[in-house]
Order: C-alpha cells, then structure tokens, then sequence
C-alpha cells in the first residue's frame, strides 16, 4: 500500500516544458537540453519519495513531439534508450515502479523492448510510480478508451470511460504542475484533470529543482479543492 504525507499531494503531474530554451540561452543543441532534463527528472523523482508523494507523472514525448526536426527525434530516441540503462538500476533500489504510457505502436521494436524491459525490472517496487508518458496525447486516450469499450460490446460511460483511460491504474492528479512559464496543458491528462490543482512555474525544466517543488506544493496547499461543493460543505 503506497503512504503519503498529510497535506502533500497524493499524484503531481508535470509538463516537463523548457528543455529547448534552455539550450538555446547556453548556444547548446536542443539536445543537450534534454539531457539536462533527464538529470532534473532524476532530482525531481527523488524529491517525490522524500516527500511522500505516492506518484509523479511526467510528459516526456507527446504524439504532436513526431513533428519536430528528425534529427530532433531520434536524438530522443537515442536518449531515451540510454536513460533506461543508466537510470532503471537506480529507480529499482530506490523503490520507484515504473509505466510507460501512450502509443506504442509508432516506436520502434527496439524502443518497445526497451519499455517493457524497464516495467518488468520495476514491477515489485512500491514507494512511488513514475509513469512517463511517451507518444502520449489526452485526446488519443480518450479515443482509444472509447475505441476498446465500443470494441467490446460495453457501454460507454464516464465510469467505463475512467477506467479504460491509459493511466486507470493510480488516481487522477491532485497537482499538475508545467514548467517553462507557458499556461496551457498541451494536449495532456485530459480527462484526468477535470479537478487538479494547476500550477505554472517560470522555471524552465531543467533549473526546476528541490526548491521549485516545494513552491508548487506551498501553493497547492494554499488552495481549497471543492470538487464543484462550496466551502460550507467541503
């Protein structure tokens, strides 16, 4: 059974926005922005266990990330593939059960074992899920959610719908957080963020650190979720 702290949200979810950005003020490839990314999604995942949040969800690779240079995409490929092997060892001693979720179709064989191999050596883990988003978009969900109910004969409802979302296994975020000071949610967790708290940081992704988490969650505190109630009948 997964603890969280009094007061601290039990899934943060995370547009990982600014990575490009900060290449380009430091006259670095964009690619290199990513990798910087890697290492602060590594320092943000730790913060998560410490602070007993029980999952962290993350946009790593949306579906529209396709349309970017070619050389762009298959530096993220590559990266991708080295992550797994630099980081899964790490995320299995400290406790972190790892998803991928989204398309998987698009990847390569390669990419899809890669995936599959990182879920199976995390699965018994317990302390905190990562899911990653990969070749993710909230209205692929929704449709392909839908597309498997009417396949099967089920009824679609918001009930069914919920759970043949692709992240039925946790519950929906309580905080989704986007870096890069942009205020949109790019296409993400849709359905999921009907009544999470939002909050937009001017941190570029790879400068969001320990201190800029604990900002969102002093503002996620701040607030007063009614989940459409008024005050009197929280």
């Amino acid at each position: 059974m997964l603890n969280f702290s009094a007061g601290v949200p039990r899934h943060i979810a995370i547009v990982m926005d600014g990575n490009g950005r900060w290449a380009k003020r430091r006259f670095l490839p964009r690619l290199a922005g990513h990798k910087q990314g890697v290492t602060a999604l590594r320092h943000c995942t730790q913060a998560c266990v410490e602070r007993g949040v029980a999952v962290l969800t993350v946009f790593a690779f949306s579906s529209e990330n396709w349309n970017r240079p070619d050389d762009e995409v298959a530096g993220l490929m590559d990266l991708l593939a080295l992550a797994l092997s630099r980081e899964v060892p790490q995320l299995r001693k400290d406790g972190v059960r790892l998803y991928f979720v989204g398309n998987r179709q698009a990847l390569s064989d390669k990419v899809r074992a890669g995936l599959e191999q990182a879920e199976a050596a995390t699965a018994h883990n317990t302390r905190l899920v990562l899911n990653v988003c990969f070749n993710y978009g909230g209205r692929w969900d929704v449709a392909q959610a839908a597309a498997g109910l009417a396949a099967r004969g089920e009824a679609i409802t918001e009930a069914s719908l919920n759970a043949a979302m692709a992240l039925a296994h946790v519950p929906d975020p309580d905080l989704l957080i986007r870096t890069g000071g942009e205020m949109r949610l790019s296409n993400f967790l849709l359905w999921q963020a009907a009544y999470s708290e939002l909050v937009f940081s001017d941190r570029l992704w790879p400068e969001f650190d320990a201190a800029a988490l604990d900002a969102a969650l002093a503002a996620y505190q701040a607030r007063e979720r009614r989940f459409g109630q008024t005050s009197e009948h929280i």
